[in-house]
């Protein structure tokens, strides 16, 4: 395997070795890995279909001499899982997860220390230091466990106790620092400094960028599975080529994923496997956004954020430094943004994400999900476009604020002697069924309509919800159920939504009931007028995710 690392600054080339940091022409330590692309273009594809999907299948493009299986935790070969409802709920149906919460300690970090860790052991060094905010430390701590390499885990205070605690289990000794992530970046750099231990340095180190360059790898080999290779009359391309989206996203703090993304695109892209790179959409908390505030205005450089004011702890990088100017150059060149979301939405786009896809993401991997729901209704991805989202972690328990209140409820069995058991589930059950929830009727012929709408409610909060395919059986259905609030479609075929609504009116039990009229076309003037004193709310069928909608719902109901 030919591979040599090579300094951007200079180009001066040299020989790999993990503790050689800094380019011995300039001192730069910005340096990359360069390997014979030309010839692996051409036996690469051939050793392809006999491999295991995981990260070492493409061992000829990682900066390891001789891949120890013995050090593997199953990393890499995360699936690709269609979005289907989020897809529909968006308008986006080529909407796609990278679901890297499935590496062997839950996140995509487990990529990195998987690579860096397998080139230390190869290197012969048995102790390294690292700064992080919970999962770089959590998956360093498990793969140097295994490979008998100490760890010094530099974590901030603000770190959740369970994640402390987790990295210790594997061994690591923990080193809690008061202060923000950056100034344990520091703190960290210095001890390794003094003690001449390895130190990682994040998107410097070129491990851990040509690590991240796998999950492009997969992603094109997964999305040719699912979509079919390219084909003559998509973009003039060879057949042979492998898919591209048209959008990478994901939540960034010192940018390192999207960077090796990127270059792992680039050389799918020299070795003649894919025809371009995707538009690269990196996503920061608002209250620690300094790439995406200084991209919006036009700076070269990244004005760091001092004190960053966000809970959302592993986004907490004030200063990106030069991972920045990198990426910045990367998200013009692929036309692609940078945006930012607040912990809030954030927050309740776990919720969503959780009850409409039955994932469970830690609110920064859902911060990524937030960004696309924001550039959706912007315009800035369209519905024809192929959209990939690292869904980067997974972190449980849960905490308590993201849940909210009244998240369950309590059962007590009395303990009585002379009461039958029975007697006291009975009860219990009797007492949870009497709970009283907002009911909602969704009127709708189009079963995926009202899939739809049901989902995006339950994705809110507790709703009694009831169906009806057509006007008869919803007028039947509303009169018997009396909902707090009833969602009608206006063009349903025998009785449509205006003869709906004037029977509704007629009938003194339901003529006060709100109604909110979902119409998938444009209404005319005369139909406008129909409607008017006549509903709550008229709503387009794609503005459903809309915050809008919601707050209309919630104000209706209470």
């Amino acid at each position: 395997m030919s591979f040599v690392i090579k300094c951007i600054d200079c180009g001066h080339a040299a020989p790999y070795f993990p503790t050689s940091i800094n380019c011995p022409r300039c001192n730069s330590q910005w340096r990359e890995v360069i390997y014979d692309l030309a010839t692996l273009a051409k036996i690469l594809p051939l050793q392809l279909p006999g491999r295991p999907f995981d990260l070492w299948r493409y061992r000829e493009l990682l900066p390891i001499r001789n891949p120890n299986p013995s050090l593997s935790l199953g990393e890499g070969g995360s699936p690709m899982i269609q979005a289907i409802n989020l897809g529909m709920m968006l308008g986006t149906p080529n909407l796609f997860i990278k679901d890297e919460r499935q590496g062997p300690t839950g996140s995509f970090k487990d990529r990195q220390a998987a690579v860096t860790i397998a080139a230390l052991k190869e290197a012969g060094i048995t102790e390294m230091v690292a700064a992080s905010t919970g999962n770089v430390a959590i998956a360093y701590s498990a793969y140097a466990a295994r490979a008998g390499i100490k760890l010094w885990a530099f974590v901030t205070s603000l770190v959740p106790a369970v994640k402390m605690r987790e990295i210790a289990l594997y061994g690591s000794q923990v080193i809690k620092v008061t202060a923000s992530y950056d100034q344990a970046k520091q703190l960290a750099a210095e001890f390794a400094r003094q003690r001449g231990l390895y130190l990682d340095m994040g998107a410097r180190t070129v491990t851990s960028i040509e690590a991240m360059k796998t999950i492009a790898f997969e992603m094109s080999e997964q999305l040719t599975a699912i979509l079919g290779p390219l084909t003559p009359t998509d973009r003039q391309a060879k057949a042979t080529q492998w898919r591209t989206p048209d959008w990478y996203i994901q939540a960034v703090s010192g940018g390192m994923g999207p960077l090796g993304v990127a270059k792992g695109f680039r050389e799918l892209k020299e070795m003649g496997l894919v025809d371009r790179i995707p538009a690269l959409a990196p996503i920061q908390a608002d209250g620690c956004a300094p790439m995406v505030t200084s991209w919006k205005k036009g700076l070269a450089q990244a004005e760091p954020v001092t004190s960053p004011r966000t809970h959302i702890e592993t986004l907490a990088t004030g200063d990106p430094g030069r991972a920045y100017v990198l990426l910045r150059k990367l998200v013009d060149d692929t036309h692609g943004v940078f945006e930012s979301v607040s912990d809030e939405e954030a927050f309740r786009t776990m919720h969503i994400l959780a009850k409409m896809e039955g994932i469970s993401a830690e609110p920064a991997g859902a911060l990524a999900f937030a960004g696309l729901f924001k550039l959706v209704r912007a315009g800035v991805i369209k519905p024809t476009d192929v959209v990939v989202i690292n869904c980067t972690g997974h972190t449980m328990p849960a905490e308590s604020f993201i849940l909210g209140d009244n998240w369950a409820r309590n059962v007590e069995l009395p303990e009585r002697e002379e009461e039958k058991p029975q007697d006291g589930l009975l009860a219990a059950l009797t007492s949870i069924a009497a709970d009283r929830f907002p009911c909602v009727a969704i009127v709708d012929d189009s079963q995926d309509s009202r899939r739809l709408i049901r989902r995006i409610l339950q994705s809110q909060g507790d709703f009694k919800i009831f169906e009806a395919a057509d006007g008869p059986a919803g007028l039947a259905l509303i009169q018997r159920e009396l909902p707090d609030l009833v969602i009608l479609d206006l063009m349903m075929p025998e009785m449509d939504g205006f003869a709906v609504l004037d029977a509704l009116k007629a009938n003194a039990e339901t003529a006060s009931i709100p109604v909110i009229v979902a119409s998938a076309k444009e209404l005319t003037t005369e139909e406008k007028s129909r409607l008017e004193g006549q509903i709550q709310a008229l709503m387009q069928k794609g503005d459903f995710l809309n915050d809008e909608f919601l707050e209309e719902v919630r104000s209706l109901i209470h």
